[in-house]
């Protein structure tokens, strides 16, 4: 299975990120997935891709060209694809994807994981949809969503395959298939 993660080219300054990050990447790794993502070799991007590295998995990296250009590249991974523009990095990132995986993240990764929310919502991709909600880092977006059914602008049908996750055995339920 293809695993798309999003997250941060940034170490962050909680310890608890790059522990979160190199448990996730040992689990998708060890379990025979396949991690897509950024293509950086820099901050949590680079911990989430060496720790799948290290436990025998592949990893894709899919980078603009400019990121490239800069000399962002993790040269350790499987395989790179380079895209001309960051549009056409989302679009292939949600190409390969079978789940998708937003961990605590910046700008980036929140307007990433917006487009797969949007995609899952309207029918247009049948796949898990993940906030890792490390430490309740995503518990002012979960609360949006719920203030968007709230007031009629949303419902939970349309929000039903976009789930939370406190921990990584919650993702492992979520992406194999147990309640």
């Amino acid at each position: 299975m293809n695993i798309t993660v999003y997250l941060g080219a940034n170490p962050g300054c909680d310890p608890a990120l790059g522990a979160a990050a190199r448990a996730l990447g040992a689990w998708i790794g060890g379990r025979g997935h396949c991690l897509v993502y950024g293509g950086s070799k820099s901050g949590l991007m680079g911990v989430l891709a060496e720790s799948v590295l290290q436990a025998g998995g592949a990893v894709t990296g899919v980078e603009p060209r400019f990121f490239v250009d800069a000399g962002f590249v993790y040269d350790a991974i499987t395989t790179l694809i380079v895209t001309e523009d960051m549009s056409q990095r989302k679009a292939k990132m949600i190409e390969l994807g079978d789940a998708f995986i937003a961990f605590p993240g910046g700008t980036g990764t929140l307007e990433e994981i917006a487009e797969v929310m949007s995609k899952v919502s309207l029918g247009h991709l049948d796949a898990p949809c993940i906030l890792y909600n490390l430490n309740g880092y995503y518990d002012p977006l979960k609360a949006q969503l719920e203030r968007m059914v709230a007031l009629g602008l949303s419902t939970p049908a349309r929000q039903a395959g976009i789930c939370f996750a406190e921990n990584l055995a919650q993702i492992q339920a979520i992406i194999e298939g147990r309640p």
